[in-house]
């Protein structure tokens, strides 16, 4: 679909989106798939039932012939029973597969938020099968990470995605850098309520103003603190580098 089906259904009750059409765009490309869709979800969709969705858009529409649901999905308007999905899809020629559960954990992008809020990035990959990524324009910021001998790349990401826990992260930016990135308020700073997204990718010197960045989250480091000093605060970041190039160089 092209945009979450609460958009629609009940706009009030919207959750930000674990991966943007873009990322998911950039995912599936990645896969080697052939061809990618996103269907028009809009209130003449929303009323289509199960059997008719599947045979007017799946099969006349897009010519599907297998169609692979997780163990727990549902979808049309009324829904209907795994069973019931198997006899539509053979009245119309597909070939319904249920994806196989997990054993040890509940898999769904509900969990996977929870995981992302509470700042455990690893649990978080583990249900979504691939790292959780940002992508965002890198834009003019305070420019205090360069006067503190850091220099960083501010991040505006669009406003429905989701947004991790505050605190500072290991990153891997466009599979080419490691960085640290810090999401929050930048307390020492006394910036207020001032939210930033800023990544500092290790090694590199050139001007990033203008450039899309897909940042790729491996860990997290530590909450974001309030410092008595801006020397505090510059060790604190230098062991953060520390930390993240340890991991580096033992992956």
């Amino acid at each position: 679909m092209d945009r979450h089906p609460k958009c629609i259904i009940a706009p009030q009750f919207v959750p930000n989106l674990l991966t943007t059409n873009d990322e998911r765009r950039e995912l599936l490309t990645a896969t080697g798939i052939d061809k990618i869709e996103f269907l028009d979800f809009n209130s003449e969709m929303m009323l289509l039932t199960a059997r008719d969705f599947m045979k007017k858009v799946l099969k006349e529409q897009l010519g599907v012939g297998v169609l692979v649901m997780g163990y727990d999905h549902k979808f049309g308007h009324g829904g209907g029973s795994f069973d019931q999905y198997l006899q539509w899809g053979n009245e119309c020629g597909i070939e319904v597969i249920r994806a196989r559960e997990l054993a040890d954990v509940h898999a769904s992008s509900t969990e996977c938020r929870k995981f992302l809020m509470s700042g455990d990035i690893v649990k978080a990959e583990a249900l979504l099968g691939h790292p959780f990524c940002i992508s965002g324009i890198v834009v003019a910021g305070h420019r205090i990470g360069r006067e503190l001998g850091f220099p960083t790349a501010n991040i505006e990401v669009c406003k429905e995605k989701l947004i991790p826990k505050d605190g500072v992260y290991e990153v891997r930016v466009n599979q080419s850098y490691t960085g640290i990135l810090n999401i929050g308020t930048r307390p020492t700073l006394d910036n207020g309520k001032d939210r930033t997204i800023e990544v500092h990718l290790i090694g590199y010197t050139g001007n990033l103003y203008g450039e899309r960045l897909t940042i790729q989250f491996v860990r997290r480091i530590r909450d974001e603190r309030k410092f008595d000093s801006l020397n505090e605060l510059k060790a604190q970041i230098r062991k953060d580098l520390e930390e993240a190039q340890r991991t580096m160089h033992n992956s």
